[in-house]
């Protein structure tokens, strides 16, 4: 009976060790892949020499943005004078005249007539006044001869004024026609560039119509409103960077003049740049860059660098080989040199010592205690050499 049991005892342990095998070579690879599922999160991660800046001391100039239009300082509109058919005009637009150039003709037939009609009535005007000169004459002989009274003689007074005046009258008549004819030229008023030719040759023209506009571009300034609450900043003489459109480089220009009085509705404040001369400015262009109000030493990261999805801002930075995070306290934002083009800065207050390696908004998001590393590359040169140090 034992012997008939035996190989049933002998599989049953067969059976049961294999199972034991089994399951250790299961655990074992449940470790395995625990391990290796875990291993990416100790990951160094590596950055390179542009993804951090150096939190150092630095002259930060305070800046306002600003925008708007150009405009030329000095334009003109030519008019015409009195009402008459334009006859020539020479200019069109783009083209460049000098003060004074005559660049059309009104008509002068009408003006012409008018003349001639004054000059008549002052020579009938003169007429009269010889007759009343001589009755004047005339009547202070007989007075003293006793022949007529005193009263007829300031009669004859009477009338030799009315006819002096009337004469004098008649002269201005004529000098206003001779006006006149004189008007129909037009004449550019400034120097510069025809910007609108606003009637054509045939058109009458009204008193005081339109025909061309004129500019002069050597001196252009912008127009940009300025809020009430940042216009007690601004001084004249201070210096603007502006970005034009159709330039491809900045212009320098600086603060000229300040309105005293606020825009309606808006309660906004105009205030005035002179921009430097440079070809291509137009009256018109569209405008925008900052004005620098002051500046002053401090020590300042880019603003791309600080985290704002936080209940208070921080920054990350590079320390003892992982990611640390620090809140930092901020103040004024400004324009500042970090090695090459001018970027937005901001000032720390707290929070943030000299010298620490701040993560750049380039990096994307990351998470405190991550290990990190600064990797060497050709472009580490340009780097200060605190990278190195760390």
């Amino acid at each position: 009976m034992m012997k008939r049991r035996m190989p049933w005892l002998i599989a049953i342990v067969l059976i049961v060790a294999s199972s034991l095998l089994a399951l250790r070579s299961l655990q074992a690879r449940k470790l395995a892949d625990s391990q290796n599922s875990t291993s990416p999160a100790e990951a160094v991660l590596d950055l390179a020499p542009s993804d951090v800046v150096p939190a150092t001391r630095l002259e930060l100039s305070r800046t306002l943005p600003l925008s708007g239009g150009l405009k030329a300082v000095n334009t003109a509109t030519v008019k015409a004078k009195v009402a008459a058919e334009l006859k020539t005009l020479a200019v069109r637009e783009g083209d460049t005249v000098k003060a004074g150039q005559v660049i059309g003709q009104l008509d002068t037939a009408e003006v012409d007539l008018r003349a001639q009609q004054a000059a008549q009535t002052a020579e009938s005007a003169r007429a009269q006044l010889d007759i009343a000169q001589r009755a004047l004459e005339n009547n202070r002989a007989l007075v003293a001869q006793g022949f007529i009274s005193a009263t007829g003689l300031e009669t004859s007074i009477s009338n030799h004024a009315a006819a002096q005046a009337s004469y004098r009258a008649a002269v201005a008549s004529v000098d206003l026609a001779r006006k006149s004819v004189a008007d129909t030229r037009l004449v550019a008023p400034i120097g510069g560039t025809v910007s609108q030719r606003l009637a054509q040759p045939g058109e009458r023209v009204s008193v005081d119509g339109h025909v061309v506009e004129i500019v002069d571009l050597s001196r252009i300034e912008l127009e940009a409103a300025v809020a009430p609450e940042d216009v007690g900043a601004v001084r004249v003489g201070q210096v603007a960077r502006l970005q034009v459109d159709g330039l491809a480089n900045p212009v320098e220009a600086s603060v000229a003049r300040i309105n005293p009085s606020t825009q309606a509705g808006t309660r906004a404040v105009m205030v005035y740049l002179a921009l430097a001369p440079q070809p291509g400015l137009r009256q018109g262009l569209f405008a925008n860059g900052t004005v620098e109000l002051d500046r002053r030493k401090a020590l300042a990261v880019p603003v791309s660098a600080v985290r704002v999805d936080q209940p208070r801002p921080c920054v990350f930075v590079l320390e003892n080989g992982k990611i640390v995070q620090r809140l930092v306290t901020l103040g004024a934002r400004g324009d500042a040199e970090l090695g090459g083009p001018r970027e937005a800065m901001v000032e720390v207050t707290g929070g943030l010592d000299d010298g620490a390696l701040v993560l750049r908004g380039t990096v994307g998001a990351v998470r405190a205690d991550v290990p990190a590393r600064l990797r060497a590359s050709a472009a580490s040169a340009s780097a200060p050499a605190a990278f190195a140090a760390r």
